[in-house]
């Protein structure tokens, strides 16, 4: 099966701690704010949310840098 879509991956711009749920607004096309904020929402209901974000912080890859595009220090 082919693979349709764009790749998700981690915020190299909207980051908070790792990028993810900045990652994960750019892919939905979303406000970050959003998105961190159903996250958190999410937490009490069996701690999914927290285990999605530790999970993706791990196997999900950073943003690729464009051509002379230099890594932030932030």
């Amino acid at each position: 099966m082919a693979r349709t879509g764009k790749p998700f991956y981690r915020s190299r711009g909207e980051r908070r701690i790792a990028g993810v749920c900045g990652g994960m607004a750019e892919y939905l096309g979303l406000d970050p704010l959003f998105v961190r904020l159903a996250m958190i929402a999410l937490i009490p209901v069996g701690g999914s949310s927290l285990w999605f974000y530790l999970l993706a912080w791990i196997f999900v890859p950073p943003m690729p840098l464009r051509t002379g595009e230099e890594e932030s220090e932030s």
